[in-house]
């Protein structure tokens, strides 16, 4: 038997046995595959599961959560992170509607704002039965331990060498139940540490165990420079109000909504005296850390209680402070929000 017929069979014979019973897998419904997809995309499977039933509950079709704000949509989000995948799902809602129906191609999913190769043919070979295989760090980490394959990810050169051997495993009929295999065999089996071997169906012929490199591969592609920002978050409050401002499409957190912030190049840029002048200032924590893909924020969080009201910079606006539960909010401000209600509870 060759190396692509065994590696097929004994995975496939795995995930009978082994795969996990996930909500979105007990229906080959494309609204909910789709929505799973998107919410898991950088999100880990126990934190994506109660997001996607929290989606499924308050939006249970297509056409209701594009009938739904930006804001409702970013305000369910909230604590999933990356944004732009809430606004890229609110967006291809839309687009589905628009063309009332699910596309049901590749290159029609690969059209829906947020929905790459990757994305496209996983909701394609689940909820179509199209045959296109899957390609992401599972994928990549069990193919370059089985095979040997040592081109580093995160390259073009490696992207068309595992996506060609991904594609040329693909069992005729069984693409979904094979793409789901495979990503469940690097989640669970084939780990990046401490990887199953001992009970591994696929240990007999891994060419990593075999050569004693299960733990160089797959190989990594050196790693981007991680740059520090500095940022002091500011809550005003004035007779029952705060003052927010929604945040601009060029930066991170698009479109949520933030307190004053100020950004410097080192720790506690200072707060205006025009301001501080306006009442008093309390450090409610210095030096949060907030860990993005590239990029470390160091946050200061702040109360302003003012005892007159401050001029507001340009794009701020006062609301009620009971109506911040409506907003879609950025993890920093909640956890300044969560500062201040443990602090008033004392």
């Amino acid at each position: 038997m060759s190396e692509d017929s065994f590696f097929t069979r004994e995975l496939l014979a795995w995930y009978e046995l082994n795969g996990r019973d996930l909500p979105w897998r007990r229906s080959r419904d494309p609204y909910g595959v789709w929505l799973s997809e998107i919410i898991l995309q950088q999100t880990r499977i126990v934190q994506g599961t109660a997001y996607w039933q929290r989606f499924m509950d308050r939006f249970p079709t297509v056409q209701a959560l594009a009938a739904a704000t930006e804001d409702e949509v970013l305000r369910l989000w909230e604590g999933l992170g990356y944004y732009s995948r809430a606004r890229n799902l609110h967006a291809a809602a839309r687009q589905i509607v628009a063309l009332g129906r699910f596309p049901d191609t590749l290159d029609g999913l690969r059209s829906l704002k947020g929905v790459g190769d990757y994305s496209a043919a996983a909701i394609g070979s689940i909820a179509f039965g199209l045959p296109a295989a899957v390609l992401d760090g599972n994928v990549y980490r069990v193919l370059a331990r089985y095979f040997g394959l040592a081109t580093p990810v995160g390259t073009t050169a490696a992207k068309k060498e595992f996506s060609a051997r991904a594609q040329s495993l693909l069992p005729e009929g069984r693409s979904a139940d094979f793409n789901q295999a495979l990503m469940d065999f690097g989640a669970l089996q084939c780990t990046p540490a401490s990887p199953r071997c001992g009970d591994c169906p696929l240990a007999v012929r891994c060419q990593a165990l075999r050569e004693g490199r299960v733990e160089l591969l797959p190989v990594r592609k050196t790693p981007v420079a991680v740059q520090n920002r500095y940022l002091s978050w500011v809550y005003l409050r004035f007779n029952g109000r705060t003052a927010v401002c929604k945040r601009a499409a060029v930066d991170i957190w698009q479109g949520l909504w933030q307190p004053l912030l100020l950004e410097g190049e080192m720790a506690c840029p200072p707060i205006p005296g025009t301001l501080s002048a306006c009442g008093r200032v309390t450090l409610l924590r210095g030096g949060l850390r907030h860990r993005l893909t590239h990029r470390l924020l160091v946050c200061d969080l702040y109360l302003l209680d003012c005892a007159r009201q401050p001029q507001l910079p340009d794009g701020y606006v006062w609301i009620n402070e009971a109506e911040l539960e409506r907003y879609g909010k950025p993890k920093p401000f909640e956890l300044l929000l969560e500062m201040l209600a443990e602090r008033e509870s004392i």
